[in-house]
């Protein structure tokens, strides 16, 4: 097995526990990690604001793949690396076709989360991200260039219809995909971890083959495709694990840390 210069973790379900948190352990692992000389960055579909405080309170100095490759920025200076934003026209169609289904939306600009109104699914959004929620009524009317990420909230088997429809609508103009089985999200074609991976490793000057990724969900296979290894997390469906190189421990048993331990700090 080549030697990783470059690794990249998913938040949720994987470096984050169901508490949201990194534990102490995967902190320290990390670290040592670090010290050896490898390059680790997250990978999420989260906001730049809601994945920033992990990244420093890791002490990472690298750019961050964010709202799944549509930004990608440096998590201390700022500079960006990377970016795909949704067309407008696209945007407002999507927001017009979800209206039919009455489905609370998420439509982010400038790193900032606006709402039509405060509803309990997007108050439970804003308390997992820690970002504050903006309404701004009637989001056709609200929104006027190019939004970073539309995303859809509601129950898994409730968003089965409308995926299949917007596929059916968007399915080559836009990257659809869940990041949580209750979250729906539409990005520009250009916008995957794949690309956001692609984008942090020539910045570094890092091949494909010296690249590792850990990840729980659908918006990580890409990442699997392009990464030399990929790791897959205790609690992630079985058509993830499937598609992984290798299936670690769960998000609560320090799934991240059991991985790095046995391929990069073993011997």
């Amino acid at each position: 097995m080549p030697r990783f210069e470059l690794v990249a973790i998913d938040l949720d379900g994987t470096l984050l526990d169901d508490d949201l948190k990194i534990s102490p352990r995967t902190q320290e692992v990390i670290a040592r990690v670090r010290q050896q000389g490898v390059h680790v960055t997250i990978a999420t579909g989260r906001m730049f604001a809601s994945a920033q405080p992990y990244a420093l309170q890791l002490g990472l100095d690298i750019p961050l793949i964010t709202y799944q490759g549509a930004l990608v920025k440096t998590s201390q200076g700022g500079q960006v690396l990377y970016h795909r934003f949704v067309p407008l026209e696209l945007a407002r169609q999507v927001i017009q076709t979800v209206n039919e289904y009455g489905y609370p939306i998420n439509v982010y600009l400038d790193d900032r989360l606006f709402v039509e109104k405060i509803t309990p699914e997007g108050e439970m959004y804003a308390r997992r991200s820690n970002v504050p929620l903006h309404p701004a009524g009637d989001l056709l009317e609200f929104l006027q260039e190019d939004p970073i990420k539309v995303l859809v909230i509601q129950e898994e088997d409730k968003l089965q219809a409308l995926e299949e429809k917007c596929r059916k609508i968007f399915g080559g103009k836009l990257y659809i995909t869940r990041s949580q089985p209750m979250y729906l999200e539409f990005m520009h074609p250009e916008a995957t971890k794949k690309r956001g991976l692609e984008a942090v490793a020539s910045h570094l000057g890092i091949g494909p083959e010296k690249i590792m990724v850990i990840g729980d969900s659908y918006n990580d296979l890409e990442m699997f495709r392009f990464a030399g290894f990929s790791i897959a997390m205790g609690n992630a469906r079985p058509e993830i694990k499937e598609r992984a190189d290798y299936v670690t421990k769960s998000n609560r048993e320090e799934g991240v840390a059991e991985a790095l331990e046995k391929f990069l700090l073993d011997g």
